[in-house]
């Protein structure tokens, strides 16, 4: 039985080769294995031999030494982590806005993430001349509004793709998604195991709560491992090509919105999570979007945020370096197209493993979030516009766009389509009010402040 994430195939051995790469090893002593089972014709999970002889390469990319003169230092534990971050980006409280200016950043966080995916959704996995070819042939380039299946019908066929969609005509809340799904998860968690959860504990919940099939990549990988009594953190990098792609950095919300005040503890939470899955820039663009929402609610300025965010991660790390790439960018005064065309200069949207990769999908964050500044609708839309992982994206940006400017920045004709509904995949929450949920998560930071305090 061949699954997509599970199976050993050819394009599996690819992305292990290249994130080999990306890493710092030197991968010159396998590289003749790599060429000889990736030029296969046959299914290599289903000839015995090449089966086994896959499996020794994946075990051999583990120990694999690195490059000599690789300019990064990535660390994947808590301790080497903050052992490497930058030391000019504190963060203090100045003031404390009180709890109902809280609450509705909260809930504004949880709102603008739903309608962020929600707008996202319908085209994930569309290529850029499918996206912007079906807009412009609407006359609806840039975006500016969701995605809708009563286009010319003709159109889908032109560009290939579905009308069989979560388009916003065929939607009434929020339906199921990956994004969203670990959000509640987050939420969940804390719940059942407290503030003081480690790594095994998320990994136990995913085993009694989430079905395999609702996760994908790093997270199926990881699913597996745990399966197979593979605990945290090995569960992150046995045969598990996927392990800097994008799927821990979904997972960063609830960790932001259970911190709120203190980004080092929101990216400790992350860090929890990430770990089970995920190694170096993997766990940082959890660390990083979960510490930029921990601080969101009391800071005026979104460079201020993506640089606070950045201070929770190493210095010298290729995210960091990416998201400084596209400030820079933005502080040269191009325009948004520009920065996306850059993007799409630097990363191979065709390639698996840079569409789904954290660093391309953070860098259109920090596009989304810069270029959006104070509209949530352009926020949004740059971000998905931009193409590569749009649901997250989209997601991602909305989240902390809500936690920064509160209810009363997001206009209705994004946020009432959602009818304060949520469907997820997670056992105890199929189908939630997006108020409650945000309450419930509130009430918990609550009362872990009232705890800290007390102590």
């Amino acid at each position: 039985m061949k699954q997509r994430y599970l199976s050993i195939d050819r394009e599996f051995l690819a992305v292990e080769r290249q994130q080999s790469l990306d890493e710092g090893r030197d991968i010159s002593s396998v590289a003749a294995e790599f060429d000889a089972l990736t030029q296969q014709a046959v299914d290599l999970d289903g000839d015995p031999v090449l089966h086994a002889r896959a499996s020794a390469l994946l075990d051999a990319c583990a120990s694999l030494p690195m490059r000599a003169g690789y300019p990064y230092d990535e660390p994947s534990d808590l301790q080497g982590i903050r052992r490497a971050r930058p030391t000019d980006t504190p963060f203090w409280i100045i003031t404390d806005p009180g709890d109902e200016y809280l609450f509705d950043h909260v809930l504004a966080a949880w709102l603008g993430r739903c309608a962020g995916c929600l707008l996202g959704k319908p085209v994930e996995g569309w290529r850029s001349p499918a996206m912007w070819g079906f807009l412009k042939d609407q006359g609806r380039y840039p975006l500016t509004d969701f995605f809708r299946s009563d286009a010319p019908g003709e159109l889908y066929e032109k560009h290939k793709v579905s009308r069989d969609r979560a388009y916003i005509d065929r939607v009434t809340h929020m339906p199921e998604d990956d994004d969203t799904n670990y959000t509640v998860t987050g939420l969940a968690i804390m719940k059942q195991r407290g503030a003081a959860f480690v790594p095994d504990d998320v990994a136990e919940f995913w085993l009694q709560n989430i079905p395999i099939f609702h996760t994908f990549t790093a997270e199926r990988a990881a699913y597996r491992n745990f399966v197979n009594l593979i605990p945290p953190p090995t569960s992150a990098t046995y045969r598990n090509p996927y392990r800097e792609w994008i799927g821990a950095q979904i997972r960063a919300d609830f960790w932001g919105y259970a911190a709120l005040g203190n980004a080092e503890l929101a990216a400790e939470y992350a860090w929890r999570d990430a770990s089970i899955s995920h190694v170096k820039n993997g766990i940082y663009g959890e660390m990083w979007v979960a510490a930029m929402l921990a601080a969101a609610p009391y800071v005026k300025d979104v460079e201020d945020v993506i640089k606070i965010g950045l201070g929770e991660i190493p210095a010298r790390c290729r995210l960091a370096e990416d998201i400084r790439q596209v400030i820079g960018w933005y502080h040269q005064g191009i325009d948004s197209e520009e920065a996306i065309r850059r993007i799409h200069a630097r990363w191979d949207e065709f390639s698996p493993h840079h569409w789904c990769h954290t660093n391309s999908n953070a860098q259109i964050v920090a596009l989304g979030l810069l270029w959006g500044q104070d509209d949530y609708g352009r926020a949004i839309c740059a971000a998905v516009q931009a193409c590569f992982d749009t649901d997250c994206n989209g997601a991602t940006v909305g989240s902390i766009f809500g936690m920064m400017h509160g209810t009363p920045a997001l206009p209705g004709r994004w946020i009432d389509p959602l009818n304060d509904l949520l469907d997820t995949g997670i056992a105890g929450y199929h189908q939630v009010r997006i108020s409650k949920v945000a309450r419930e998560g509130f009430e918990m930071w609550q009362a872990n402040q009232q705890v800290a305090n007390s102590k």
